[in-house]
């Protein structure tokens, strides 16, 4: 059988082939899933897709009358997927539930230190044999406050090593981590998290109830030479009221490897293109901001794990079986999902 591929990257195309070698061929593209794409995929019976594919009714509903029964999606964030309409359609919808925590945990902090220490703006200025200090002071983070929104595995992997820097720890979520409390976390409400730490880190899925967790109250709470990291989702974050804030002077540094409005932006050459977005086009003209394009998870071990379980997603639907990375299976939702 002959699987097509959305959005796949140059660097993970040989790795998605060579995992589905000997058992299914791969068309590997890489232009994104949408309403004008979605006609490719006609005939195939599985598509593949990442996290900026749209998956609305709309296209879901092209894609089922093209002949596709299985969406297997390369990453764990499904917001941007219609399960109702994909239940409807009788699809079955994979995901991966789980990859390295580690990818994006040290990515958030290759972030915070890199915002924190001015490293950009020194890069800059030595390629250019201009060797001054001037506005590149940081400030030592041993002993200030860490405060980790969300403490599953991504967020445990951040606390370990806030706790190796020395900060102090602070952390929200539903349900405390043992493993973060054992490390010396301590669960406060979110507010009191934002209004306490020095370095605030968004590790939550984006949901209803957490769509602009960040807004211009959360904004307004934090301290103002605080730092904001997101390595998550973008929708977690308010871009408009964060744009306020900097304009205000506040905040020492921010770092963002999403962006609420990054489809049909983040992973494409835009470089000769007229940009539209003028909120990120006034975003990426502060200095103290820096925004990167999703990259957190791409890692060798991170992309071989997110494979390998889209394969076995694949395989699985083949034969009949259900798992944990399964969304919608053949049209049924999970009761947890209705």
């Amino acid at each position: 059988m002959e699987i097509v591929a959305f959005g796949v990257q140059a660097d993970e195309r040989p790795l998605l082939e060579e995992a589905f070698d000997g058992h299914h061929q791969v068309r590997c593209l890489d232009v994104f899933l949408n309403r004008d794409t979605a006609p490719i995929a006609h005939g195939y019976e599985v598509v593949s897709t990442n996290v900026n594919a749209d998956l609305s009714a709309e296209v879901l509903q092209t894609l089922a009358a093209g002949g596709t029964k299985m969406v297997a999606q390369r990453s764990t964030g499904f917001n941007n997927i219609d399960l109702e309409a994909a239940a409807d359609l009788g699809l079955t919808i994979g995901r991966v539930s789980s990859y390295s925590p580690y990818a994006v945990a040290e990515f958030a902090w290759a972030l915070a230190l890199a915002v924190n220490r001015r490293l950009v703006r020194a890069a800059e200025r030595t390629r250019n044999f201009d060797f001054r200090l001037d506005g590149l002071m940081g400030r030592d983070l041993h002993g200030r406050t860490a405060g980790v929104v969300g403490t599953g595995r991504i967020g445990e992997a951040f606390t370990r090593i806030a706790h190796g820097f020395g900060m102090k720890l602070l952390g929200w979520d539903l349900a405390e981590n043992p493993e973060c409390v054992a490390l010396g976390m301590r669960y406060v409400p979110r507010e009191r998290l934002f209004a306490e730490a020095d370095l605030i880190t968004l590790h939550v899925p984006l949901v209803d109830d957490t769509r602009h967790l960040v807004d211009a109250a959360a904004l307004a709470a934090m301290k103002d030479d605080a730092i904001l990291i997101n390595s998550s989702r973008g929708g977690l974050v308010d871009t408009a009221a964060l744009v306020e804030t900097l304009k205000a002077g506040r905040l020492t540094g921010v770092g963002l490897d999403v962006y609420e409005e990054e489809a049909g932006l983040f992973f494409f050459d835009r470089s000769l293109d007229v940009i539209n977005d003028d909120t990120l086009a006034r975003l990426m003209t502060f200095a103290n901001v820096l925004v990167t394009s999703h990259q957190a998870y791409f890692t060798e071990e991170a992309v071989g794990q997110i494979i390998a379980t889209t394969v076995a997603n694949v395989e699985d639907h083949l034969a009949g079986r259900t798992s944990e990375h399964m969304l919608v299976t053949r049209g049924q939702l999970p009761a947890a999902a209705r």
